[in-house]
């Protein structure tokens, strides 16, 4: 069957867009797109994907775990070393909230507060995205 869709970008509110670009470009590498500014940002990934970043006033950052302000999306990344990893997105201004657990995966907050995951080599799909 072929496909009706195929996903072409993710968007973020936030508060600062360029920030919260700078911080995922440095993350992963991706280029900064060439029409980014101040009330929207992106990056560029492989085969047209992208990565945005739209200015919201009065951003409230999601609550996590906690669902007073709920997430509504998270991203995983995969990793090589999850330690290494997790050390370095620190460095970047990532935010650590409590863990449910830390064994193949880690539970990471960006600049502007959105929950992500960072997890290492494994071959069970719901701790590849977060679901276990």
């Amino acid at each position: 069957m072929t496909p009706l869709m195929k996903l072409s970008a993710i968007t973020l509110d936030c508060p600062d867009p360029l920030a919260l670009a700078a911080f995922y470009q440095e993350a992963t590498g991706l280029g900064l797109h060439a029409e980014s500014d101040a009330d929207f940002a992106a990056l560029d990934g492989e085969g047209g994907f992208n990565i945005g970043f739209q200015r919201v006033d009065d951003y409230r950052a999601p609550s996590w775990p906690g669902q007073v302000v709920p997430q509504q999306l998270h991203c995983c990344f995969r990793v090589v070393d999850v330690d290494a990893a997790e050390a370095r997105l620190l460095e970047l201004g990532a935010g650590k909230p409590d863990q449910p657990r830390q064994d193949s995966w880690r539970v990471l907050t960006d600049p502007a507060g959105h929950p992500f995951c960072i997890v290492g080599a494994c071959r069970d799909r719901r701790v590849m995205t977060g679901l276990s």
